[in-house]
């Protein structure tokens, strides 16, 4: 199978025509080299339909079964090479069935386009991807849950526009994170629900006269359904890749958040917290630097996966149904931000194993101004008088503001979510049950 402006009728492919392969191919030869066992899943699924509808015989089916087998074994191998002018994989996976099998190859397009091929591939490959971040998504709320646990006691001071405001506790600091994330993976239902619909069969977008059974198909790939209408397969398109990479920010800010609370609390200034020197750097010129490299990073590559959600936001603008060109750029943003997102909670976890509160420097930071609230609430008790005349006299009087002590507090804080009740206990069963 070769590209209808592959060469000149003599053979040799002209300047322009190179210029023009290198600009529509674009990175696709490189990025299509993940993809290549999803595609392999689809064409044995797409090869049995055919069989069944009567275009192959069961002989046939067999043969080409073995060769889509033998092809696995060479992208295992790292033998399976997508070169430029092969423009996708497809073409490569077609050329070498042609090669083996002659005529039969060919048949294996009968009824699909590469417009449903590549769909395919790509819903298989995000299935795969969003069920493997979601493990690393728990992972990271059980490990920062133990740490949580481990240090539930340990008294800190709450932050209101980077100031001191109240008594807070590293188990409820540290727990909120844990929250965070519960809540994001709660709402993967819905992301999954949308990319477990098979694209399989819809051909360029308009079905195919082929009696192809698309539910079979499938089922037999795992899909909960297929697309029901076919042009739907290229509308969302795009579209579909631009929620995934959007839920994954979503995962991904909260990283972003919890490693800038880290580089904040383990600074000079305040000293909360120490992060071992697995997960920092030195400097080239300054022997006493410590710097929070892998925090920083988190940040940084949560910028980027930022960035192609407006990528995505933007290629899809305008565009009516049907294929466009244009969906051809949508793979490299999901791609990338999927496998960023892997890395970034495998990092955070890390992270999270190496990071040791500092008990002195955390009980020494709950200074008298992060009790001027609790001590006006005392007031409103003790005295019966309103709130508002509390708060006035203990704006007016900061020297009368009572500093209790740690354990004294921890038993007066009894409401859930409080310092001294972070609702640790409740945010391990929702992770069992998660």
């Amino acid at each position: 199978m070769t590209k209808l402006w592959e060469s000149d009728q003599n053979g040799h492919q002209s300047d322009a025509k190179k210029t023009m392969e290198a600009f529509t191919v674009g990175r696709d030869y490189i990025l299509d080299q993940v993809l290549v066992p999803y595609d392999l899943d689809a064409s044995e699924v797409h090869a049995r339909a055919l069989m069944r509808a009567g275009v192959l015989t069961e002989e046939e089916f067999q043969k080409l079964k073995n060769a889509l087998g033998e092809i696995r074994s060479l992208w295992k191998s790292g033998d399976f090479r997508i070169r430029i002018e092969d423009e996708d994989m497809h073409t490569v996976i077609e050329n070498h069935l042609t090669q083996k099998l002659g005529d039969l190859g060919k048949k294996i397009h009968t009824g699909r386009s590469r417009n449903d091929q590549v769909l395919t591939a790509l819903r298989l490959y995000e299935k795969e991807k969003i069920s493997g971040i979601l493990q690393l998504l728990h992972q990271s709320a059980e490990q920062l849950l133990e740490f949580a646990d481990n240090h539930r006691d340990l008294p800190m001071p709450g932050f209101t526009h980077t100031r001191k405001a109240m008594l807070s506790s590293v188990g409820l600091w540290a727990g909120s994170y844990v929250e965070m994330m519960i809540m994001q993976k709660e709402a993967s239902s819905g992301i999954y629900s949308l990319i477990n619909r098979s694209p399989l069969g819809t051909a360029a977008g308009f079905g195919t006269t082929f009696p192809i059974d698309r539910e079979m198909e499938a089922a037999e790939l795992g899909f909960e359904s297929p697309i029901i209408c076919s042009t739907t397969a290229q509308l969302s398109r795009g579209w579909l890749e631009l929620q995934i990479v959007q839920y994954i920010q979503g995962i991904t800010s909260i990283l972003n958040r919890f490693a800038s609370d880290v580089i904040t609390y383990t600074g000079e200034a305040l000293s909360f917290f120490e992060m071992g020197s697995t997960v920092c750097t030195g400097s080239s010129i300054m022997p006493q630097k410590k710097n929070p490299d892998l925090a920083e990073l988190l940040r940084g590559r949560n910028a980027e996966i930022a960035g192609d959600a407006t990528t995505l936001q933007m290629l899809v603008n305008n565009l009516g149904s049907g294929y466009h060109r244009d969906f051809q750029l949508t793979k490299e943003p999901v791609i990338r931000s999927l496998e960023n997102c892997e890395e970034m909670l495998e990092a955070a976890i890390l992270l999270i194993k190496n990071l040791t509160p500092l008990p002195e420097n955390l009980q020494k930071a709950c200074s008298s101004e992060i009790f001027a609230a609790e001590s006006a609430n005392k007031l409103v008790k003790e005295k019966g008088i309103s709130f508002r005349e509390a708060y006035k006299y203990m704006k007016e009087n900061p020297d009368s503001i009572v500093i209790a002590d740690w354990d004294t507090l921890k038993n007066q804080y009894t409401q859930l979510g409080s310092p001294g009740n972070p609702g640790l206990e409740i945010l391990k069963k929702l992770l069992m049950n998660r």
